[in-house]
């Protein structure tokens, strides 16, 4: 996995998410993760997003920034304030909700 940039057709100044999603190595769930986060972010945020995949074992200090302590987790950095989801992203409404992109029913 590599870092992705998804650039829209929308310029800068509109609300562009900020995703950072944490994992260790190429594994299942790791794997898992990327791919839900990616369908989610293509099906509900139109292209106004980036990802940054941070893999823990070729750079583990990195998951101090942002307190990592269990992994897959994805960040939320932008818009603010910062979010965090913990698992493989499989649950879509979960995910729609914990990244306030759906509100709870």
């Amino acid at each position: 996995m590599e870092k992705v940039k998804q650039q829209g057709k929308f310029p800068k100044t509109s609300k562009e998410w900020e995703l950072r999603l944490y994992v260790a190595g190429q594994t299942p769930k790791s794997l898992a993760a990327f791919a839900n986060l990616k369908k989610i972010c293509e099906d509900h945020l139109a292209g106004e997003y980036h990802i940054e995949v941070i893999d823990l074992l070729k750079n583990p200090k990195l998951a101090s920034g942002d307190q990592i302590l269990a992994i897959p987790t994805l960040v939320r950095k932008l818009p603010e304030p910062i979010r965090k989801i913990i698992g493989d992203l499989s649950n879509t409404e979960r995910v729609l909700v914990g990244l306030d992109i759906r509100e709870q029913k």
